[in-house]
């Protein structure tokens, strides 16, 4: 019988070589598996409840940008528009290339014929809106939604944000070139030391001395805009430790005591304001607001005392009370000693250009009044740009 020859064993070496190729091809075929992900990531049928990762975009600054300038109106509504009358008459004196419209609104909510008394916010709606629930989160991530929206659009260079109770207090030629005329952005921007908003935890991610406050009502230049959007440090450190507070409800017993010691830090004052600190673009502000809204201090409950917007109605909407609202030219920020002086492109102004809230009696009225009628523009703000 002839013995078969024992089948020859591999050599040590080719199985080391062996072993080499299979951890190079594997890493290679990682790379393009992450390269893919990265290149085809579906941004755009992600939750609009999460912003973590930024659009591609063209970053476009305006010095590139060759064409008419627009300003963005962003409006955050809870449903309609209940003073679309108002500022449908505003913006028929003004050229629809020098503006865009853009709401969000209670999702599924449309505005059509049936839902506005204005074609301007016909289907002007997004598509990705989101619930938003008062002194949470979601107030800011609803912001970013419609600054991610109107970034899309390269002519867009001034984005203001507006609650569906502000009134615009001159025409729009007069506000086109007031903002047109700034380099820099309106955010109400100050230091916070009364208000124990602030959480330890929140360090190092957010260092105390850059936490600020301010104003919700802001508006902003293309670049900063973009830095919000694309901002995936401090909006989860907002999420994580902004939490809203709940009623007093006595029946929950210790519960509801455990329940009122949850942190509430009011994100929407504090967010933009903190992330542009953070951001170093605090000499880049006019650190003010150009939304005007008067504020009454009322007693709560357990000695608390809050502090809430006035609604003007017919009777409040006086020529004599608007023209001091339009008068004012300064603001004080008692927690800085600072004084502001409002100024656009060096030359002094009247400080805001909207206010809020507006009840549809006084919104009427000011209709009537004509102010947001035609407007001579004079050539006080010098540069369009």
């Amino acid at each position: 019988m002839v013995k078969k020859a024992p089948a020859a064993v591999p050599g040590r070496h080719h199985v080391i070589w062996f072993g080499w190729k299979l951890v190079i091809f594997l890493s290679v075929a990682l790379c393009f598996f992450a390269l893919f992900r990265l290149h085809f990531s579906p941004d755009d049928i992600s939750s609009p409840n999460s912003l973590s990762r930024p659009r591609l975009r063209s970053r476009i600054s305006p010095d590139n940008f060759h064409g008419t300038p627009k300003i963005a109106f962003l409006f955050l509504a809870r449903l309609n528009l209940p003073l679309d009358f108002l500022w449908g008459s505003f913006l028929e004196n003004a050229d629809v290339a020098n503006f865009s419209i853009y709401i969000h609104s209670k999702p599924g909510f449309v505005f059509d014929e049936s839902t506005s008394r204005s074609p301007f916010f016909y289907d002007r709606q997004l598509t990705n809106s989101i619930e938003v629930i008062w002194g949470e989160s979601s107030m800011i991530e609803a912001e970013r939604l419609l600054l991610a929206t109107a970034l899309e659009d390269p002519a867009n260079q001034r984005f203001v944000l507006l609650s569906d109770s502000c009134v615009p207090l001159y025409n729009f030629s007069y506000i086109y070139g007031y903002l047109m005329a700034s380099s820099k952005s309106f955010v109400d921007s100050f230091l916070d030391l009364k208000d124990e908003r602030y959480h330890p935890k929140m360090s190092p991610v957010i260092p105390k001395e850059k936490w600020r406050k301010g104003s919700q009502w802001i508006s902003l230049i293309r670049s900063h805009a973009e830095v919000l959007v694309d901002d995936e440090v401090v909006l989860p450190v907002f999420k994580k430790f902004c939490k809203r507070r709940p009623p007093v409800d006595t029946s929950k017993g210790k519960l509801n005591l455990k329940l009122q010691k949850q942190h509430n830090c009011i994100p929407d004052e504090h967010y933009v304001q903190t992330l542009l600190a953070m951001s170093e673009l605090e000499g880049e502000l006019e650190r003010r607001t150009v939304t005007y809204t008067l504020w009454n201090q009322s007693a709560a409950k357990m000695d608390n005392k809050a502090w809430h917007p006035v609604t003007f109605n017919y009777a409040d909407a006086t020529p004599k009370r608007i023209k001091e609202i339009k008068d004012i030219n300064h603001v004080y920020y008692e927690s800085e000693f600072r004084t502001e002086w409002c100024k656009t492109n060096s030359t002094s102004v009247s400080c805001f250009l909207f206010a809020r809230k507006f009840s549809r009696g006084a919104a009427m009225r000011l209709l009537s009044q004509g102010v947001v009628g035609p407007f001579e523009v004079t050539t006080l703000l010098g540069n369009t740009r």
